[in-house]
């Protein structure tokens, strides 16, 4: 009999194929490195117990397929079937891309919307154009969102960060506008920055 991490190995690659996927691609959908894809694979290490699960439920396999090395023939999916599969996820992913897009769009309808209501009431104003800017924001809140949601949770740190100048951004032409110049404000985003990349690094080595 094989050794457990040759025969696990084996089924994390297999089932990674048959999926059309990428070590890449099944790195970024368990937010672990293509490294240690790779030496999943080579049998060079193993996934915890709660990585194997996770795979297991991402291809939709029992947690003993992959810890077995013989399976049943009902257990391995036909090519059709996860041709299909593979379709349906596409298609889903389509679908949530076009509702965090729409999403985002209804933001910006809003602040076009709050933008007339301002010209209509009052034709001076100097922070009808703000609104614009104020929807950015609220953007970037909506989309990190859906990312949490659907898609690749290392999207959320660059979505952060918009997030973070784009406040800064509000603030400081919203006290311009005032009359008060304060360009120090964007002073804050430097440690600001450096949170979000060091969150980012302490993340990413939790999993090597």
């Amino acid at each position: 009999m094989k050794n457990i991490k040759e025969i696990i190995a084996k089924n994390i690659s297999e089932l990674r194929k048959a999926n059309g996927m990428t070590q890449l691609d099944l790195a970024e959908r368990l937010n672990y490195s293509d490294k240690a894809i790779s030496k999943w694979e080579r049998g060079a290490s193993i996934p915890d117990v709660s990585t194997l699960i996770e795979i297991a439920d991402l291809f939709s396999v029992s947690l003993d397929y992959l810890v077995r090395e013989d399976h049943e023939s009902h257990e391995i999916r036909s090519d059709t079937e996860q041709e299909l599969i593979i379709r349906a996820q596409k298609a889903q992913k389509r679908t949530h891309l076009a509702i965090m897009g729409i999403s985002m769009q209804l933001v910006f309808f809003a602040a076009m919307i709050a933008f007339i209501i301002i010209v209509l009431c009052s034709h001076s104003s100097p922070f009808r154009w703000l609104c614009f800017l104020y929807a950015l924001p609220i953007a970037c809140i909506v989309a990190l969102i859906f990312n949490s949601l659907w898609f690749n949770p290392r999207f959320n740190y660059f979505i952060v960060s918009v997030l973070v100048w784009s406040v800064l951004a509000c603030v400081h032409l919203s006290l311009f506008v005032c009359g008060i110049e304060f360009n120090y404000i964007y002073l804050i985003g430097i440690p600001a920055e450096t949170i979000i990349i060091l969150w980012s690094i302490a993340r990413r080595s939790k999993k090597p």
